[in-house]
């Protein structure tokens, strides 16, 4: 059934699959007063978006002509939304982050054919459950005449709508799960960046000796001593601390850039490395062996959940009825991409592929930069990763002492749970593990799980096709299944590593 588009408020910086997308490109420069005035009043008004960092000051109603209905609403940020080309870019952003580094690993733990086929799936459902997302917020923010409604809200509502009286009365529980799991994914994507920058950071210094210049050159560089992989982990603890430190959305916005160039640049060098010489794959796997599937299941779903990202860039366009081309045209870019570097990373690199595919980049200078360089961007990245679960937890927890303590107990939280995910990273120093166990614990719950269900509880009232409950009810299955198992063989994993995979990631270790 369709339903009325709705104008929409404003936006953000939004968690997404492995990454976090930073308005830093959309930044407003109206005065900061207005902004704060305009944070404190979505605040009193209860509906913030727990995905979205950036408040932008209240706009005109300008366009509120060519809403006539009475379900009408005024938009906030109208004349400063993004145009398609803008929102196109943050999609592609929001969805492109370590996760992808992952993924060539990922279709080995499925085999050369299912690889492909379920990471193409994986992606099809995905993008559904951001569809269902979007259309049933436009329908909760025509019933209660809201600007805007974020993740939280619309399952608040949604089982508000339900036909269960025990879900109606304990709603308020719908936001706060997701917020639970907004905490989960972001603090989880912080521990990534740890592992992953300590592991790249390991492999350039012990080869740092033998790094030529000749990146053609077939040869086997011999790697020096040097420190566990832990100790860079704590090394980087100091570091990330005065990092997070930063709170300025505008300071965070130049970081974001910074982040998305050296990513961006970094990305053009593994293509054009992995596409030369592509070797014959009938030697490789048709299909993987079963136990490892829910390994690929957890990084394939960790580097598609950009679900976070998608109501806040919708609600912040100028015209937001272009949203679900934009939205579809991206994923189908997004897509392509994961299923290029995933299986030319494998077939490249075959059995040797490692958690990262620039851990088996040549130990020449200009890979060696390109590891260094992604690990830049990734370390600019941790800030905005942190900024979600920090605008939920901190906030609530300053309010709770004295003025004159606001600031230090501010600092002290932040420290805290830096050093929280600091620990996790040291507990769990597998890259491949900890990817593949936060997709499939927080990541499979935000992108395929809730959603489904939200749609049933959203439409049951006002009548819903059998057809329809019986396709959410498979794709939220599904998911579930892919949490249940993904994480029992990611913790297995943990506890008892096979062969495969301690070869794949011996050599960061």
């Amino acid at each position: 059934m369709s339903h009325p588009e709705k104008p929409h408020a404003t936006n953000t910086m939004t968690a997404q699959g492995g990454n976090i997308e930073l308005a830093g490109t959309v930044i407003s420069d109206t005065a900061s007063p207005t902004a704060a005035m305009s944070t404190r009043r979505l605040r009193s008004e209860d509906y913030n978006d727990y995905s979205s960092t950036e408040v932008t000051p209240d706009g005109s109603p300008e366009g509120l002509s060519s809403f006539s209905t009475p379900s009408s609403y005024q938009r906030f940020g109208e004349t400063n939304g993004t145009t398609w080309l803008q929102t196109l870019i943050h999609v592609l952003k929001g969805n492109i982050g370590t996760g992808l580094l992952g993924l060539p690993l990922a279709v080995k733990h499925a085999g050369i054919v299912m690889g492909p086929i379920s990471l193409l799936v994986i992606g099809i459902i995905a993008v559904h459950c951001m569809h269902i997302l979007v259309k049933c917020a436009h329908h909760f923010c025509t019933r209660h005449q809201k600007p805007f409604v974020d993740y939280g809200d619309a399952v608040m509502y949604g089982l508000e709508a339900s036909p269960i009286a025990w879900l109606r009365t304990h709603s308020i529980w719908g936001r706060y799960l997701i917020g639970f799991f907004l905490i989960v994914t972001q603090l989880g994507f912080c521990c990534v960046y740890f592992v992953f920058i300590a592991d790249n950071l390991k492999q350039v210094i012990s080869a740092a000796n033998g790094t030529t210049s000749n990146c053609n050159a077939n040869e086997t560089v011999l790697m020096a001593p040097t420190m566990d992989s832990r100790l860079y982990i704590l090394s980087l603890l100091p570091f990330m601390i005065l990092l997070v430190f930063i709170q300025s959305l505008r300071v965070l916005s130049i970081f974001s850039m910074l982040a998305n160039l050296a990513m961006f640049s970094s990305l053009i060098m593994i293509y054009q490395y992995i596409v030369r010489d592509i070797p014959d794959p009938s030697q490789l796997p048709l299909i993987a062996r079963w136990k490892t599937y829910p390994l690929f299941f957890g990084t394939a779903i960790f580097a598609f959940e950009g679900i976070g990202v998608i109501l806040p860039l919708e609600n912040k366009m100028k015209k937001p009825h272009q949203f679900p081309i934009i939205l579809y045209v991206g994923m189908i870019i997004v897509t392509i991409l994961y299923l290029t570097l995933g299986t030319l990373g494998y077939i490249h690199f075959g059995a040797n592929i490692r958690a990262s595919i620039t851990l088996n980049l040549p130990n020449c200078w200009l890979y060696q930069s390109v590891k260094l360089l992604y690990s830049i961007g990734i370390f600019f990245s941790y800030a905005l990763q942190f900024y979600v679960p920090a605008e939920i937890i901190i906030p609530a927890a300053v309010a709770q002492v004295p003025e004159r303590w606001a600031l230090w107990t501010n600092l002290l939280l932040r420290t805290c749970l830096v050093c929280v995910t600091c620990l996790l990273a040291i507990l769990i120093p597998r890259l491949d593990v900890v990817i593949s166990l936060v997709g499939s614990v927080s990541s499979s719950a935000l992108a395929l799980i809730i959603p489904p269900l939200l749609e049933i509880a959203t439409y049951y009232s006002e009548g819903i096709h059998p057809v329809t409950i019986a396709k959410d009810v498979l794709i939220s299955f599904l998911g579930f299944v892919g949490f249940v198992v993904g994480t029992y063989e990611s913790l297995w994993e943990l506890i008892v590593p096979t062969t495969l995979s301690a070869n794949a990631t011996r050599a960061s270790h």
